[in-house]
């Protein structure tokens, strides 16, 4: 078992199951011992793929300790009748205020007016910032993630509009359902809330960007493999984008994100917000994302 709250593991106890708890376990140790387990819990360790699962003689479940699966061959998972399992429910609401926070963050320039004061500079006008009312937010993907985004939103008078590929029929009190061509037509605000597939892999790239009428505030609380980030820095260049925050990158943790050749660009830029993926990295997720997959191991 990955690092996981101790919820989970009491939660396991009581249903049955006996729990080897071990979060340092490497991955060769892993594949030594997969076929005694019946099931595995696993953050974002390492890959959840053929090897493993065919070693995994035994197994009946995986629980993903988070939102995404794009860590797991669903798939094959899928094929071999193991179960998946994970819990966007638990850290949905980190990640709509963590993006919130960014946003908020870039239109009022909080991060260079905090820096240049802390440097002898006072710039009002310098820092003249936008307010939330009356902007349009775009929003690509209405699942948990992006549902719970637009209630953040709902008491700063904006225009809320939310696209998915793969949803009809979900406009709500929150967000009204558009079509690709009213995001990029009418949004101040363009916020990912989708998954890492074969779709979405760099999706978000320079001809995306192309056809946004207006320059846009851009927030990545998603995948940062969705995004070229090249394309991020030609658009804040080209000032088509305003201010990008982004909680992921297409290459995460050093010395590799360092060694990326758009890395020194996006480090000195002053309209990137940049946070190490923690979108849904809180205390209290931490302790809901346990439970919430507790709930869902109760249910096999």
């Amino acid at each position: 078992m990955d690092d996981l709250h101790p919820a989970f593991k009491q939660a396991a106890i009581e249903m049955g199951y006996e729990v080897d708890d071990q979060p340092l376990i490497s991955r060769e140790e892993t594949l030594e011992v997969i076929s005694n387990y019946q099931g595995i819990a696993v953050r974002t360790k390492f890959l959840i793929d053929r090897e493993l699962l065919d070693l995994g003689i035994n197994l009946k479940f995986v629980a993903r300790a988070g939102a995404g699966l794009d860590n797991i061959d669903e798939a094959y998972a899928s094929q071999k009748g193991i179960q998946l399992l994970n819990a966007p429910e638990g850290n949905r609401d980190a990640v709509a205020e963590h993006a919130l926070g960014m946003l908020l963050s870039l239109m009022n320039n909080f991060r260079r007016a905090d820096m240049e004061i802390r440097n002898g500079i006072w710039d009002r006008e310098g820092n003249r910032g936008y307010e939330l009312k009356g902007k349009s937010v775009g929003i690509i993907g209405y699942g948990h993630m992006g549902q719970s985004f637009a209630r953040r939103l709902s008491g700063f008078g904006v225009h809320v509009m939310a696209y998915d590929k793969y949803k009809t029929g979900f406009s709500d009190e929150f967000a009204r359902e558009v079509s690709m061509e009213e995001i990029v037509k009418f949004s101040d605000v363009l916020s990912l809330h989708i998954p890492l597939t074969s779709e979405t892999r760099q999706m978000v790239n320079e001809e995306y960007f192309f056809h946004f009428r207006k320059p846009i505030f851009f927030i990545n609380t998603a995948r940062g493999e969705v995004v070229d980030t090249k394309a991020v820095m030609d658009a804040i260049r080209q000032g088509k984008i305003l201010g990008a925050g982004l909680d992921v990158l297409q290459t995460e943790k050093f010395p590799a994100l360092g060694q990326q050749d758009w890395y020194a660009e996006l480090a000195q830029s002053d309209k990137v917000l940049l946070t190490p993926h923690i979108g849904g990295w809180t205390f209290d997720s931490y302790r809901k994302i346990s439970e919430v997959l507790a709930e869902k191991l109760q249910l096999l």
